[in-house]
C-alpha cells in the first residue's frame, strides 16, 4: 500500500481514537477506561507474539517483535511510564473539555517536540518552522477566546492545564522515541508491543485502587467504545510506522498528513456529541493544523 494512503489511514484512525476516548470517558470513571482500553490493545500484541513463538518466521517483518535484554526492557518501560502519565492527564481532560477544544490542543504535540529539540538537542528552527510556531501559538490564542464563550478560560481552567501537561509529556515521549528508534536501534513493532504490555502493568494498580475505593471516585459504565480505543490506536500507529518504512516516504509529509486527525476529531465532536459553538472555532482549528504542518514540513 502506498505511503500516502497509509498516512491518511493513520490520520483517520487517530481521529477515531480521540472520538472513542471522548465517548468512553464522558460522564464515566476514567481509570477503568484507561486500564481496559490498554488491555484490549495489549491482547492483540500478546496474541501476535504467541503466534511468532509458536510458528517462527510466520509473521511479516514489519510485525516481528525482537528479543530484548533486561536493560532494553527498562528503556521501553521508561517510555511506558512517560506515556502513562500523559494519558492519565489527557483522559481526564477529554472527559471535561469539549472535543472541539481538546483535539486542537492535543494536536500541538509536534510543536512542543520541536521546542524540546531546540532546547535539549540544540536544533535550530528554519524560517518555515518559526512561521509554523507563530501560526500555532496565534491560533491557540484564538482558540482560547472562542473557549471563553463556553466558560472555558485557558489561563485558569484545570482541565486545560491537564491537557497541556499531557501534551508536553507526549512531546517528551516523542523525543525519547527519536532515541529509541535512532541511537538505540529498536524496531517499531518491538517498542509498540512491549510498551502496550507495560501500560497494562502500570494501570493495573490504579484500576485496583479504583475498584477497592481507596479514594473518592466516579462510577464506571461499560461502553462499546472502550475496546476500540486500544484497537484504533494500534491501527493508527501501525499504519504510521509502515508508512515510514517506505524508502520513498517523506517523513515531513507523513507527519503533516497525520495531523488531519484533528479535523476528524473536530467534525466528530460536532456531529456525535452535538457540541455548541464549534463552527466559531473552525478558523482557529485550521490555524493550528496549518501551523503544525508548517512546523513539520519546515
Amino acid at each position: 500500500m502506498h505511503w500516502i494512503v497509509l498516512s491518511l489511514i493513520s490520520a483517520l484512525f487517530l481521529g477515531f481514537y480521540d472520538l472513542s476516548k471522548k465517548h468512553a470517558v464522558q460522564a464515566n470513571a476514567v481509570l477503568p477506561v484507561l486500564f481496559l482500553s490498554t488491555v484490549f490493545g495489549a491482547v492483540v500484541w500478546v496474541a501476535l507474539m504467541a503466534i511468532q513463538a509458536g510458528m517462527p518466521g510466520s509473521m511479516p517483518a514489519a510485525m516481528h517483535v525482537e528479543s530484548l535484554t533486561v536493560a532494553q526492557h527498562g528503556q521501553v518501560f521508561l517510555k511506558s511510564v512517560i506515556v502513562a502519565g500523559s494519558w492519565i492527564l489527557t483522559y481526564f481532560a477529554f472527559k471535561h473539555l469539549p472535543m472541539s477544544i481538546a483535539a486542537p490542543i492535543r494536536a500541538t504535540g509536534p510543536l512542543w517536540t520541536l521546542g524540546g529539540a531546540i532546547l535539549v538537542l540544540g536544533e535550530r528552527p528554519t524560517w518555515l518552522e518559526a512561521l509554523g510556531i507563530a501560526t500555532t501559538l496565534g491560533s491557540f490564542v484564538g482558540l482560547s477566546f472562542a473557549g471563553r464563550h463556553e466558560g472555558i478560560h485557558f489561563h485558569r481552567d484545570k482541565w486545560v492545564g491537564f491537557l497541556v501537561g499531557g501534551t508536553l509529556l507526549g512531546a517528551v515521549s516523542g523525543l525519547y522515541d527519536k532515541y529509541l528508534f535512532g541511537r538505540a536501534g529498536f524496531g517499531a513493532s518491538t517498542v509498540q508491543a512491549w510498551f502496550s504490555i507495560y501500560l497494562v502493568v502500570l494501570f493495573l494498580p490504579l484500576a485496583i485502587g479504583w475498584k477497592r475505593r481507596w479514594w473518592p471516585r466516579a462510577e464506571f459504565h461499560w461502553r462499546w467504545s472502550i475496546p476500540f480505543i486500544g484497537w484504533f490506536l494500534l491501527v493508527a500507529d501501525f499504519a504510521y510506522f509502515t508508512a515510514l518504512r517506505d524508502q520513498e516516504a517523506l517523513v515531513s509529509l507523513v507527519s503533516s498528513m497525520r495531523r488531519g486527525s484533528t479535523l476528524v476529531a473536530f467534525a466528530g465532536g460536532l456531529w456525535l456529541f452535538r457540541e455548541k459553538g464549534g463552527w466559531g472555532k473552525i478558523i482557529a482549528v485550521l490555524g493550528v493544523v496549518n501551523g503544525i504542518v508548517l512546523t513539520v514540513v519546515g
